[in-house]
């Protein structure tokens, strides 16, 4: 197929190699055009414009960072919307609200142009391994005409409804992920406080009920004191805007997410906003200490 690809960071990059090596022609944008080298080196056409992306694409992918940028990419002046023709394709696999991703295929679907949002989940890692779990939101029909190139990229596909249900479900996902980084970190924090060695507690539980992924990747990175960045907390503080914002729209209760939206509140008035979301462990050892 004829496919474009808009955001080329540290999952986006991956991805489009994916889909360039399966056999497809790929039109490239990016803001920073040395994000696009290694793309370009593997056969990628570099375009001036995502409008450009859009005329020479049948699909076109986005995976940029909030609400704001799709919207922009999509209908600004040179966005897709001045290329697409009528019946392409904008699957969105950024992290947005669900109100957001509706409204940009009711405006998309005026001109002819059919949406997806199809955000994901597995991390960098995932990406490069093209084992994402993809979580779609849209018509079936066109979900069906994706899917060979969902399929390049990950290992699970679930079309979870019509338009924005996608986003539905990664809130969901981070709500669980998120919250499980939170309660690994008390759990080591309290563990150590009460004199017991964090590496040894972290590795009790993950022989019981207890063990997950989060306590083993994210409980690892916490006793060896490695907060360097798998996925920034920056993005997981966005997410976290939007769950609380849409529970608050729909008058739904959410009691741990608000404390954990709190504690990433905090991380991030720390300015540890650009390390792993690891780094929660240290808000909580900060309370009280000064630090």
């Amino acid at each position: 197929m004829r496919v474009g690809f808009i955001g080329l960071g540290m999952m986006g990059r991956p991805m489009a190699l994916h889909l360039l090596r399966s056999g497809n022609q790929l039109a490239v944008w990016a803001r920073r055009p040395e994000a696009s080298g290694p793309l370009l080196a593997a056969g990628a056409v570099r375009c001036a414009t995502a409008a450009d992306v859009a005329r020479r694409s049948e699909v076109v992918f986005t995976m940029v960072t909030g609400g704001a940028d799709v919207e922009h990419v999509a209908l600004a002046a040179d966005g897709l919307v001045e290329g697409f023709a009528a019946g392409s394709i904008l699957v969105d696999m950024s992290t947005i609200a669900p109100e957001k991703a509706r409204s940009l295929a009711r405006r998309l679907s005026a001109r002819g142009i059919e949406m997806l949002d199809a955000p994901v989940s597995g991390g960098e890692q995932g990406a490069i391994a093209a084992t994402l779990a993809i979580m779609v939101g849209g018509p079936a029909a066109v979900l069906e005409r994706v899917r060979p190139l969902f399929e390049v990229l990950g290992k699970t596909i679930v079309h979870v409804g019509d338009h924005g249900a996608g986003q539905v479900a990664k809130a969901c996902n981070q709500m669980v992920m998120v919250g499980a980084i939170q309660a690994v970190a008390e759990a080591l924090h309290f563990g150590r406080a009460a004199g017991a060695d964090p590496a040894r507690v972290r590795q009790a539980l993950a022989g019981g009920s207890a063990g997950s992924r989060a306590l083993e990747v994210m409980g690892a990175r916490m006793v060896e004191r490695n907060f360097a960045a798998g996925v920034e907390a920056r993005l997981h503080d966005k997410d976290y805007a939007v769950v609380l914002a849409e529970a608050h729209r729909l008058g739904v209760p959410l009691p741990v997410s608000a404390a954990v939206c709190q504690q990433l509140n905090a991380l991030m008035a720390k300015g540890w906003g650009h390390l792993d979301t690891a780094v929660l462990l240290r808000i909580l050892e900060s309370v009280g200490s000064g630090r």
